[in-house]
């Protein structure tokens, strides 16, 4: 299908970023279309946490009543996979996966961010569940748990820090990385002691983490694992649209975008993860809002001119 229809708006993933875009654009009268992939960052996650009034809901719950709410709008949600992108003479025109073809004067990516893990047997089945990254997403539930911080750089002393607060019982796993000596002293003003030597296997009985397992043969027993992943936000989309990326030292990248979610390509937006991968879900929300109130007057502005010029 091809549609004849130019949308003002192209939104490219339907998390809690761009479903908040698409609300504020739908509602100042705007055509929106989500084209949704269905791959959210947290979908691991049973329930997310730290967002007013829905503070343990499941993901999918949250994304279900936005896209609900959507429905009095001139919003059209799209569950696909956006395959290309190209500049058109109006705007941009993305062909999905199925080969259906959408227009639209204005894209916003809110294409989100993927962890990349460290590779250690055992790890990835339990991410989302007693492998966490986040205090403040999934910190009260590991509350004075046996907690280890798996190192893959220096934030590992960070990490452990913040989950101090939360438990008494927090040992970082250097697993190979030369922890700065400031660091080392605050984490033992805190308490927190330093277990050196690689993390050789996750161990795992009845569904739940035992501890882990050191290259030296080792056991140490844990309730709960932290770790700190490398964030991607690379895609074909991404990629196609050219914006530039910004490099963040031992965590990853994210497009490049000032604060209203402008990238460094004319007529292209970034919201929520894709834009900064540290936010959480309430303040993903909080970008797409104001990116989209943003957008709206960027396209009033557009309409001025060419008004002005007829």
């Amino acid at each position: 299908m091809s549609t004849s229809q130019t949308y003002d708006v192209l939104v490219i993933g339907g998390g809690a970023a761009g479903l908040s875009a698409a609300l504020v654009l739908g509602r100042s009268r705007r055509s929106v279309v989500v084209i949704d992939a269905g791959e959210p960052r947290n979908a691991p996650a049973a329930h997310m946490h730290s967002f007013i009034s829905r503070d343990g809901t499941p993901p999918g719950e949250l994304i279900a009543i936005a896209r609900a709410e959507l429905d009095p709008y001139d919003v059209d949600l799209v569950d696909a996979r956006v395959a290309e992108i190209d500049r058109t003479a109006t705007g941009f025109a993305a062909r999905t996966d199925a080969g259906d073809v959408y227009a639209a004067r204005r894209v916003v990516l809110a294409t989100g961010a993927r962890d990349v893990l460290p590779d250690i047997p055992g790890l990835a089945s339990r991410w989302g569940k007693d492998v966490v990254h986040c205090p403040y997403c999934h910190g009260w539930e590991v509350r004075d748990q046996r907690i280890g911080v798996v190192a893959t750089g220096q934030a590992a002393a960070h990490q452990a820090l913040l989950f101090s607060q939360l438990s008494d019982r927090v040992t970082v796993l250097a697993n190979g990385v030369d922890l700065e000596a400031a660091p080392l002293a605050d984490l033992s003003a805190r308490g927190v002691r330093v277990l050196d030597g690689a993390v050789a296997e996750v161990t795992v009985a009845d569904d739940r983490i035992t501890g882990v397992r050191l290259a030296d043969g080792t056991q140490h027993a844990f309730d709960a694992l932290v770790v700190a992943t490398l964030l991607d936000v690379r895609n074909p989309v991404v990629d196609q649209v050219g914006v530039e990326l910004t490099d963040l030292p031992g965590i990853g990248q994210q497009v490049q975008a000032d604060e209203m979610g402008r990238t460094s390509v004319d007529g292209v937006w970034a919201v929520g993860n894709a834009a900064n991968p540290m936010l959480q879900v309430i303040n993903a929300a909080a970008s797409g809002n104001m990116t989209g109130a943003v957008l709206n007057m960027d396209l009033i502005q557009e309409d001025l001119r060419r008004a002005r010029v007829d």
